[in-house]
């Protein structure tokens, strides 16, 4: 009667890990910040900026990984600074020679852009990870919270005083309007 009662357990506690597996699976998916992307976001605790990087292609793990967060760290700084420089020339010539009834007409257009981001963020800090095992890809997420960057700019020696202050206490209300222009964008 023991061996039939630990069999029965035994398969009872299988089949629950089964139906436990399966649920699981059916759940799985990317995690939401995969789908939301970088930005600031206001949850009811705290405000704070996100940066979400990815990479895919890449087999050793530990690079991917580092790769992924490097990327996401670009993300964030994207975010506070980047400098865009444009470029367009545009030529147009028409020739004629003796013949004013005949010309020859050239034309060139060449447009360069150029997007560069330099800055540095202290208190930027991974806080979760996700690889689609379908497709290969890494995902990092990074956090910078606003409470983080207000006392950074307390701290900071290089500004003067005054300029400190207009910073701090203008930090909270730019989060916002920035919060509200992405509300915009995104149709809410």
């Amino acid at each position: 009667m023991s061996s039939l009662r630990t069999t029965f357990t035994r398969l009872t506690l299988t089949g629950l890990a089964v139906v436990v597996s399966v649920g699981l699976a059916a759940c799985g998916g990317p995690p939401a910040w995969v789908k939301k992307g970088s930005a600031a976001y206001n949850s009811k605790d705290e405000k704070a900026f996100y940066g979400v990087g990815s990479v895919i292609g890449i087999r050793n793990e530990p690079l991917a990984w580092d790769a992924a967060e490097n990327r996401a760290r670009a993300e964030l700084a994207r975010t506070f600074e980047t400098y865009t420089g444009y470029l367009m020339r545009d030529y147009a010539a028409s020739t004629t020679a003796a013949d004013f009834t005949k010309s020859t007409e050239e034309q060139n257009v060449e447009r360069a852009i150029k997007t560069f981001t330099a800055t540095t963020l202290s208190g930027v800090r991974p806080i979760d990870q996700y690889k689609d095992e379908k497709s290969g890809t890494y995902y990092k997420l990074v956090k910078l919270s606003l409470k983080d960057v207000q006392e950074q700019l307390s701290q900071a020696k290089e500004l003067n005083s005054q300029v400190r202050d207009y910073v701090k206490k203008n930090a909270e209300r730019m989060f916002d309007k920035l919060e509200k222009e992405e509300d915009r964008q995104s149709g809410k």
